[in-house]
């Protein structure tokens, strides 16, 4: 009787994980290169397919599905945006519908800065540069990410569009694609369904893994003004100073270059302690330094003539 049981309840289990295996994969995906990936954003609810649940890896993704994928996986929105009215499709695409299924995808990947192109068809067939270029648009704007200042070569780059040649270099770079065995990119050939999902995968786990560029504060505009006080005959006080929005700021001299009989004072803002609050009061800041009194001090070039004791321009290393 004990064994019995221990039978059933072991065919039980085999027949549930056999059932939860065929609920999350479609049908026509097995042992493709992009299988998992596939099946694991079926799984999250980004993909689905058809009637058959069947999805079609080997099939030419078009425009409208592209885009409709990438805005979905990528989970970008305009939320942030207020309409005086609402905005349709043919606002910003000649030849897309506006109450079709893929329309709020185009107008979300427009406001997003995606570069969707104007005069899209929605059943145009998207190749495999122009989706890694809108690709890599909707990883930015998850946050500013570092990359590792290198060229990758690819044995095609001369097919390339030299407008999407950055993004792939970046996703190439981030791991999101891979080149062939041979080293080519195939940037001109339609980019396969099953393709386009595991490069979503990859995206999507690269933005989830890898923390942005922290944010700078927002740099102000500065108005500054010099002035110069004698030391002794040989020696002169040089001050800049100007005004900033709280007290966090300051400036300080970075650099002094000579030309001629000039002294070129470079002047650098000093952002204030993200970790503090500071009160937002005007205030003033300055900062000095000592020049030769022969020479004439001035500004530095970025800031117009250099005869003027004041200008709007500030230096950051």
């Amino acid at each position: 009787m004990k064994r019995r049981l221990i039978l059933t309840m072991t065919l039980v289990a085999m027949m549930l994980f056999t059932l939860g295996q065929s609920v999350w994969a479609f049908k026509d995906v097995k042992n493709d290169v992009n299988e998992h990936k596939i099946n694991e954003l079926k799984k999250l609810g980004i993909l689905s397919g058809d009637k058959h649940d069947r999805f079609n890896p080997k099939g030419k993704l078009t425009y409208a599905e592209g885009v409709s994928l990438i805005v979905k996986g990528l989970d970008i929105n305009i939320d942030h945006i207020r309409f005086i009215k609402e905005p349709k499709a043919s606002d910003y695409y000649t030849n897309l519908k506006d109450n079709a299924w893929y329309s709020q995808a185009f107008i979300i990947a427009n406001l997003n800065g995606l570069e969707i192109p104007k005069t899209i068809k929605a059943n145009d067939i998207m190749t495999r540069e122009q989706f890694a270029h809108h690709l890599f648009k909707a990883m930015m704007t998850k946050g500013d990410y570092a990359f590792i200042e290198i060229f990758m070569q690819l044995e095609d780059a001369a097919d390339v569009n030299k407008t999407y040649m950055d993004s792939i270099q970046k996703l190439l770079i981030s791991k999101v694609v891979t080149l062939d065995s041979s080293n080519k990119f195939y940037p001109k050939k339609a980019i396969l369904r099953g393709d386009a999902a595991g490069w979503l995968y990859d995206a999507i786990t690269f933005v989830k893994e890898t923390a942005p560029i922290p944010t700078q504060p927002e740099q102000p505009s500065l108005d500054l003004k010099l002035s110069i006080e004698a030391v002794n005959p040989q020696i002169n006080k040089v001050t800049v100073s100007t005004q900033v929005g709280h007290p966090g700021y300051s400036i300080r001299i970075a650099s002094i270059g000579f030309e001629g009989d000039q002294a070129i004072i470079n002047v650098e803002l000093v952002l204030p302690d993200p970790d503090k609050m500071y009160p937002q009061v005007i205030t003033d800041v300055s900062t000095s330094t000592y020049v030769d009194a022969k020479l004439k001090p001035v500004l530095s070039q970025s800031m117009g003539s250099s005869e003027s004791s004041t200008g709007k321009a500030f230096i950051i290393n």
